[in-house]
């Protein structure tokens, strides 16, 4: 049997997936409850003016890594969580920090046609497990499209969008390992859990 979805329902999906995904990272922070983080989220909120309590699971107080692209744009990695099902949720958001829009490059969809065909997004992201000598390409499902934030097309000046990636995750003994986004710096980020 054959579905065929819109580009508007494979959206949507995306963010049933993404919404899934996040809340199970939550839940699997493994911190003690919801009393331990809030507090140490909202001590930090004023220093990033308070108006962002999004579904990134408030870890934005202090990124991982941020890697800086072309013309502005900033790559936020506020988490990087192995979940039980053997792969690892990159979270953060994308920023323009510059005063003018900025089309997101199409390098960031990488060069893979079968990512490519499903519209722009960070399907050209890796992790890199320097230790193990070993490259984690963003998983695809069965069609596939990249289990990442799509549909990218343009940022405004000073506009923020949440994004996420998913890995098939290095070995357990393995916690640091590099991020790569082409037209991106790369960055060092731990991944928990």
């Amino acid at each position: 049997m054959s579905i065929r979805f819109t580009a508007k329902v494979g959206r949507g999906m995306v963010a049933l997936t993404v919404a899934a995904g996040l809340a199970l990272g939550v839940a699997g922070c493994g911190s003690g409850g919801d009393g331990d983080d809030k507090p140490s989220q909202s001590a930090s909120a004023p220093k990033d003016s308070g108006s962002q309590p999004s579904a990134q699971e408030g870890q934005a107080d202090t990124p991982l890594a941020e890697l800086k692209g072309t013309d502005g744009l900033l790559l936020r990695v506020t988490s990087a969580q192995r979940d039980a099902g053997g792969f690892v949720t990159v979270s953060g958001s994308l920023k323009n920090d510059g005063a003018e829009s900025v089309a997101i490059p199409a390098q960031t969809s990488g060069d893979e046609t079968e990512v490519i065909k499903h519209g722009q997004s960070l399907g050209g992201a890796t992790l890199v497990d320097s230790k193990g000598k070993k490259r984690y390409y963003v998983l695809r499902d069965t069609d596939g499209r990249p289990l990442t934030t799509t549909g990218l097309t343009t940022l405004e000046g000073g506009q923020e969008l949440p994004v996420f990636m998913q890995f098939p995750a290095p070995p357990a003994d393995i916690a640091d390992v590099a991020l790569q986004l082409p037209t991106f710096s790369s960055g060092t980020i731990k991944i928990s859990g």
